[in-house]
């Protein structure tokens, strides 16, 4: 064999060899590439951020009343002058003035409930109770509970401060009227009746006195 062709199949084992080389290190590729998955964490840095907007509608105010409307507005001006002012607290300690007031007119006896009463509904109340005393009639009242309190209109006034808040109550009791003899002249005392009333509370906001003050009754 001739030195020529000896190197030909030299040159050529090489080749051979580098190429299965290349084969193990690089491996194979066929058909078409997947492309390449982004790691959790480049996922993570590449999604877009979203902007997280606090705030929004005071829900101790949207709870009783629409938002944006006029009520909702005059309680909020209440709040901004009196930042511990809450609506839900108010109409809690107004169903709590309701049974209390209810049951002192009743009874006829308001002293104790003079300093939650405004001028004129208090002589009114003072007004009642005298002509039912001057006619002999006594009241037999017994108090079951509130079965709604709905908040129904609020109003600010931004000079004096003052805010009125009406609330609309259903409640239930007893009650029979008796005459000097002791006769039932009007009710049944052993029948619950149901009971609306609507009733008008003000207050100047931020002010020392924290009582609000019954000042318009109506049904």
């Amino acid at each position: 064999m001739s030195s020529a062709i000896i190197q030909l199949l030299v040159l050529a084992g090489i080749a051979v060899f580098l190429i299965l080389r290349l084969r193990s290190v690089l491996g194979t590729r066929e058909g078409f590439e997947k492309p390449r998955v982004q790691a959790p964490e480049q996922q993570r840095r590449e999604a877009p951020e979203f902007e997280v907007i606090e705030g929004g509608p005071d829900r101790d105010i949207t709870d009783h009343v629409d938002d944006g409307s006029d009520d909702a507005h005059a309680l909020a001006a209440m709040k901004l002058i009196e930042p511990g002012f809450s609506v839900t607290e108010f109409l809690q300690g107004a169903r709590g003035a309701y049974e209390m007031i209810l049951m002192a007119f009743e009874k006829g006896d308001i002293d104790d409930i003079a300093g939650f009463l405004g001028d004129d509904v208090h002589q009114t109340f003072v007004d009642v109770i005298g002509t039912r005393e001057d006619q002999g009639l006594t009241i037999e009242a017994n108090f079951i509970g509130v079965r709604e309190t709905t908040l129904t209109n609020a109003e600010f006034d931004r000079d004096t401060q003052e805010a009125e808040i009406t609330v609309r109550f259903v409640g239930e009791l007893t009650s029979a009227v008796r005459n000097k003899a002791g006769e039932i002249i009007e009710g049944d005392p052993n029948q619950i009746k149901r009971q609306k009333d609507i009733w008008t509370f003000a207050r100047v906001m931020g002010s020392n006195d924290p009582n609000w003050k019954l000042v318009a009754t109506g049904e």
